[in-house]
């Protein structure tokens, strides 16, 4: 038996003995005793997890390849499969943290880092491959074309490095782009505390008009009357670091 790749589940299944193994090690498995897999699929990925010594889960919704997983590794069980991962809560872990590694499914990208950043309490780190310029965007610099609201909202939580690329060609069926694997490390998010909804706001107006200077671009959100000289709003949005977007969040908070 094996498992047809589907469309509509953005899937595209690993065949790389050699990257599945690099991208499991990518994990550092301290501190932690639980791993959760983002749409294994056959596994390729799943049979080193089981090797190591943290309880696995895998959030699985394709019903083929759960049936699949369960005749093909016989350390699963049924309380290994959790379901779609955009609807964990993550309650099951009883205030225990969780990683999260997986070669996530295209078509839910995004959304997959802001569920990972809407419960940063819980997951210490997280290895993943992405399509290549998600991966690239989400690890971008100040400065850069890559640089802009998933850098920042992700590196606010998370310190993120570009581990490697991946071919069309190690995939069944291949994607018709390359890949990328990101790694996440939480950090501290200092600065952040009270501010979260006020950052995001500022982050997505900064660079939804990313080509015009934050004086005209924030004009959306009333810029705070002492703020209106600020250094910051002679500046793109692209120009400002991740501690920028903080420092500038915390005064404005401040000043309203």
């Amino acid at each position: 038996m094996s498992v047809r790749a589907k469309k509509h589940l953005g899937q595209h299944f690993l065949t790389d003995e050699n990257i599945a193994r690099k991208i499991v090690e990518g994990l550092s498995f301290e501190n932690y005793h639980n791993i959760m897999e983002v749409g294994p699929g056959m596994g390729v990925l799943t049979k080193y997890l089981l090797e190591k010594e943290q309880k696995i889960y895998l959030a699985e919704i394709d019903k083929e390849s759960i049936e699949y997983l369960k005749q093909n590794y016989s350390k699963t069980t049924e309380e290994t499969f959790v379901g779609d991962f955009l609807k964990q809560d993550f309650a099951f872990l009883n205030g225990e943290e969780i990683a999260i590694i997986g070669n996530f499914p295209y078509n839910i990208s995004s959304q997959i880092l802001f569920q990972i950043i809407d419960h940063y309490e819980k997951i210490p780190e997280m290895v993943g491959m992405f399509q290549k310029e998600v991966a690239e965007r989400t690890a971008a610099v100040p400065r850069t074309k890559d640089y802009g609201i998933l850098s920042v909202l992700v590196q606010a939580y998370y310190d993120t490095s570009y581990l490697f690329t991946v071919r069309e060609n190690v995939f069944n069926p291949p994607p018709k782009v390359k890949s990328g694997v990101i790694k996440l490390t939480r950090n501290p998010k200092e600065g952040l505390e009270g501010n979260e909804i006020l950052f995001k706001q500022i982050v997505k107006a900064g660079f939804n008009q990313r080509r015009k200077k934050l004086s005209n671009a924030l004009k959306v959100l009333n810029i705070p009357e002492a703020l209106k000289t600020h250094e910051f709003l002679d500046k793109r949005a692209e120009e400002l670091s991740v501690a920028d977007f903080i420092y500038f969040t915390k005064i404005w908070k401040e000043n309203l």
